[in-house]
């Protein structure tokens, strides 16, 4: 979830995350210092949709609806295994993103009024942020550093509703992805 550095991060704004937690021993020093996200508490994550709606209108059918759809998708594995950039941004670029590109217009479909990044963006792009608004000597800094600590993978099962209470952001919810578990074989 990113602070465009034009705002602040409001009471009762919301966001959907997948968290990454295999990330936090590489990125966390960084985030610490330059995500303003990590800052107001949020752990390293890829924003699977932000802003999503206000507080108070998160009820019992849109815990449900969540449920619904992001358990219609199966759970996934990422793979990070380099930076990617976009201007005054370092971030980890997830892979395959299209299981990420998926949830974020599933949602994004069940409730048009809530776009990803409030329809600033043509495109998903989905990414782990590390640094914002940083030129681009900090950059190459965080990339070779972070080069030892890569590749990692993940597991994503579950998508996390957080929601910011006027200081920081807390885990509202969780809604688990489909297990894709095998299924038992019959013996004969």
């Amino acid at each position: 979830m990113a602070d465009d550095g034009n705002s602040t991060f409001q009471a009762g704004q919301t966001g959907l995350i997948v968290r990454i937690p295999e990330a936090e021993p590489a990125v966390r020093a960084w985030r610490e210092r330059l995500d303003p996200s990590a800052r107001a508490g949020v752990p390293a994550h890829v924003t699977v949709l932000f802003p999503f709606l206000e507080e108070s209108r998160i009820d019992p059918l849109v815990h449900a609806g969540l449920a619904e759809v992001l358990g219609s998708h199966q759970a996934f594995d990422l793979r990070f295994e380099r930076c990617g950039r976009l201007p005054e941004v370092s971030y980890l670029v997830p892979e395959p993103a299209a299981p990420l590109i998926r949830l974020t217009e599933a949602i994004a479909e069940r409730w048009p009024e809530a776009p990803p990044y409030g329809g600033r963006f043509a495109e998903i792009v989905p990414h782990l942020t590390i640094a914002q608004g940083q030129q681009d000597a900090v950059l190459d800094e965080i990339e070779s550093d972070l080069g030892d600590g890569l590749p990692l993978t993940s597991r994503v099962s579950s998508v996390e509703l957080m929601v910011h209470d006027g200081t920081k952001w807390r885990v509202r919810a969780s809604f688990a992805l489909a297990d894709p578990a095998p299924r038992p074989r019959h013996r004969p």
